[in-house]
């Protein structure tokens, strides 16, 4: 069992670096999506919304794969294992994303939206001069 190393882990909570999230569709065929990430006790933390695709597919098949990029190309990590889903602190976490990629606090919830947090348990790592 793989897990991020310390610079894998400063890469991704220390820069404000886009990622990329692959969940699996019911079908079995790949949806990805951009999303912003942080670093959390060597996880990979990302939110969405209750209802929305990743989350449907994450509740029927926990595996994906994460890639943060930075925006030369030459420098990423990938990892893929199962991720948990809560609400619980999924508000502090979209916030905490947002000051991250926004530098100003998430937007007003939309009329019935709830956010989930997704953590991502890095089993397979791979990367580029990271």
């Amino acid at each position: 069992m793989a897990g991020l190393t310390d610079t894998q882990r400063a890469f991704i909570r220390d820069n404000a670096y886009y990622g990329v999230v692959t969940t699996l569709r019911s079908d079995g065929s790949p949806h990805s999506t951009v999303i912003w990430v942080d670093e959390e006790d060597g996880k990979i933390l990302f939110n969405t919304a209750l209802h929305r695709a990743k989350w449907r597919e994450l509740d029927g098949d926990a595996r994906a794969s994460v890639v943060v990029l930075a925006p030369d190309g030459y420098h990423w990590v990938a990892a893929s294992g199962p991720v948990t889903l809560t609400t619980e602190g999924a508000m502090d976490d979209i916030e905490r994303l947002s000051h991250k990629y926004d530098g100003h606090p998430f937007r007003p919830l939309r009329e019935g939206e709830v956010r989930v947090s997704a953590r991502l348990n890095p089993v397979h790592v791979t990367g580029y001069d990271v």
